[in-house]
């Protein structure tokens, strides 16, 4: 696979709890640099980025994060808020005590109010695969289908485990034919990346993919 097609996948990613506008900024200038798919940041920097990269580049952001048990209410401000301040996409996390209570009803209303609040926006879904059972990931897989988001997303990063082959796959044989995937948390190689796509995964969110690229430019080794 050329790297181009891997890297235009690529939702260059910082979450990070200390992230600063200069760090934002740098993986803007990747993201323009080399063509990433997005940048996925935290919320308080939506705005600046944008007015940062203009068309140039989409702003992702993350809502509910990265625990997903803020109310319904407060997702879909969240998902208001970031819209006004130019987000081209929403990553949400879903509420995990309800899937183990079982709130099938809950979790579709939930993630169809925040795509209603998106509008044209992409929205992600994620489920945090490494806290759920094969059988509540395939659950899952049915109601992000049936709720009207673009894509769903395997993991945050924060919860312990990140992407894993296994669950790529399994999205790809569950999720409706409208459905992306997106894997995230994890990814730390291109071969890594290139396994991913292979398997079903439109999106990767990685920062280890774009800090590669950029080493191999200047000659270094990543560490």
């Amino acid at each position: 696979m050329e790297l181009h097609q891997i890297l235009s996948r690529v939702d260059h990613t910082l979450l990070a709890q200390g992230a600063t506008w200069e760090q934002i900024r740098e993986i803007c200038d990747e993201g323009m640099k080399y063509r990433t798919a997005s940048v996925c940041i935290p919320a308080s920097y939506v705005r600046a980025a944008k007015e940062y990269v203009g068309d140039r580049l989409a702003v992702c952001t993350v809502i509910g994060f990265p625990n997903g048990y803020s109310t319904t209410a407060v997702k879909v401000y969240e998902a208001e808020d970031a819209v006004a301040n130019g987000a081209n996409e929403i990553d949400m996390v879903i509420n995990i005590g309800w899937v183990k209570d079982r709130r099938w009803d809950d979790l579709l209303a939930e993630i169809r109010a925040v795509k209603a609040a998106c509008g044209e926006r992409i929205l992600k879904v994620i489920i945090e695969t490494c806290l759920l059972t094969d059988e509540e990931k395939v659950r899952m897989c049915r109601i992000v289908s049936d709720s009207g988001a673009d894509y769903i997303k395997t993991s945050t990063g924060f919860a312990g485990g990140g992407a894993t082959r296994e669950d790529v796959a399994l999205f790809a044989a569950h999720v409706a034919p409208h459905v992306k995937i997106k894997a995230a948390g994890g990814i730390g190689s291109l071969a890594d990346a290139e396994d991913f796509i292979k398997l079903g995964a439109s999106r990767l969110g990685t920062s280890r993919v774009v800090r590669i690229v950029k080493n191999a430019d200047t000659g270094r080794n990543d560490s």
